[in-house]
């Protein structure tokens, strides 16, 4: 069935609009309102005076997520245990097809920069996607977020320097993050606990996210012992019917739990130096409902 000229246009650059929202958000509905609401404004706008449609799209889309960003800031602080981004389901390649961008674009989407960004100011994050995500020139994002040019370098400047403080060192992998990630998951399912803080960093953290919704730590865990004992201890409390398959969220491998074919957990780790740094386990069954759908 022939599509019209604006929805083709639309479309073509769908995967940038929602790659945009979605960085700029943490999470996928969120970022699938902002792209829905930036198609009602391109298709009831006069699109003849248009000359650039990706330009115009994305400073509607990145002027609506700062937006909705503001808002949603508000509702995080009331939030139960600690937040983690809704996993984004990135096996298909819908946002980078390229395989030489791969790299880039799974350093740019993982979990661990995600939540460093959370400490960013809506412009700063905004400046910061669209720069380091995307390679924007200073220029056009100016022209995104009606700034002058200085001022982008400026902000820029200072979301860099925030982001380089607080990210956490990690290797991208796939190779040495999937080994590890099975491993990990044959020590806790054999309640080898010596196994399991075998193959942590000693300062190896856990960090759950539930929302309140579903059994989680209420607060990070740290040190490998206190990791590996807890992990063991949901073992033994038996999750009948539960089974796990790995699939590729935010760039890198995880693990996805389900049970009844309902998606129960994610549990994706970060890699440092041969040993797992960080592990995040998404429990809030409001940020699985995507995996459901992918």
């Amino acid at each position: 069935m022939p599509t019209d000229p604006a929805t083709e246009v639309f479309e073509e650059h769908h995967p940038v609009l929602h790659g945009v929202a979605y960085r700029m958000l943490g999470r996928v509905a969120d970022a699938e309102d902002v792209v829905q609401d930036a198609w009602l404004r391109w298709s009831s706008a006069d699109r003849a005076d248009v000359r650039e449609p990706r330009a115009y799209l994305v400073r509607i889309t990145t002027r609506l997520a700062i937006d909705r960003l503001r808002q949603v800031q508000a509702r995080r602080e009331s939030y139960v245990g600690p937040w983690l981004p809704e996993p984004l389901a990135t096996d298909t390649g819908r946002d980078a097809p390229d395989t030489a961008e791969r790299a880039v674009f799974a350093e740019s989407v993982t979990l661990a920069l995600l939540v460093v960004m959370e400490s960013l100011s809506p412009l700063e994050r905004a400046v910061f996607v669209l720069r380091e995500a995307f390679g924007y020139p200073y220029a056009e994002i100016a022209a995104v977020l009606d700034r002058s040019e200085p001022a982008v370098r400026q902000l820029a400047g200072r979301a860099r320097r925030h982001v380089e403080d607080g990210r956490p060192r990690f290797d991208i992998d796939p190779r040495l993050q999937r080994d590890l990630t099975e491993r990990f998951m044959a020590a806790a399912a054999g309640e080898d606990l010596a196994g399991l803080v075998g193959l942590l960093a000693e300062d190896a953290r856990l960090v759950g996210d539930s929302g309140g919704k579903a059994k989680a730590p209420l607060r990070i865990l740290e040190t490998a012992d206190k990791v590996g004992r807890f992990l063991i201890g949901v073992t033994r409390t038996g999750l009948a019917g539960m089974e796990y398959v790995l699939i590729e969220v935010n760039g890198g491998i995880a693990v996805l739990a389900h049970i009844d074919g309902r998606p129960d957990s994610v549990i994706q780790l970060d890699v440092a130096d041969g040993r797992i740094q960080t592990v995040y386990v998404v429990r809030n069954p409001d940020k699985l409902v995507s995996l459901t759908r992918a």
